[in-house]
């Protein structure tokens, strides 16, 4: 056996360790759905202009990513969605909802909402910062 070492980010490698990974953690805990949820804003030409993705994992509603396009920032939208996606959480039977956001991003809106910050990473990737939050729904 011997290492390799890329630089390429090849998608069936990392695949590959993500499936093994995977198979690994699924054979070690208890049983959880993984279930998709999005939420969406789109104009009447259905172009995206506001959404949320995340996951229901168990107990939690993990948010992956929320984005308000400019002209649509500091109406209340982002609120909305974040409002939208915990209250379908609740009814999917979630406790608690996750999320990390960077310092140029929204820490304080995460705060305004609710959310405690748990752990941070500071430096990141050099001057930034980046930050986990959790909130009990």
């Amino acid at each position: 056996m011997e290492f390799r070492i890329t630089n390429d980010g090849n998608e069936k490698d990392i695949a590959e360790i993500h499936k093994m990974l995977k198979e690994y953690n699924l054979s070690k805990r208890e049983k959880s759905e993984d279930i998709p949820l999005g939420i969406y804003l789109e104009d009447e030409n259905g172009n995206k202009q506001a959404g949320l993705t995340a996951d229901i994992f168990g107990n939690w509603l993990c948010i992956h990513y929320l984005f308000v396009s400019e002209r649509l920032r500091g109406h209340g939208v982002g609120k909305e969605l974040v409002v939208a996606a915990e209250n379908e959480a609740i009814m999917r039977g979630c406790k608690y909802s996750f999320v990390d956001t960077f310092s140029f991003q929204a820490p304080e809106f995460y705060s305004k909402l609710g959310y405690k910050e748990v752990f941070s990473l500071q430096e990141y990737p050099y001057t930034g910062a980046r930050y986990y939050y959790t909130k009990e729904l």
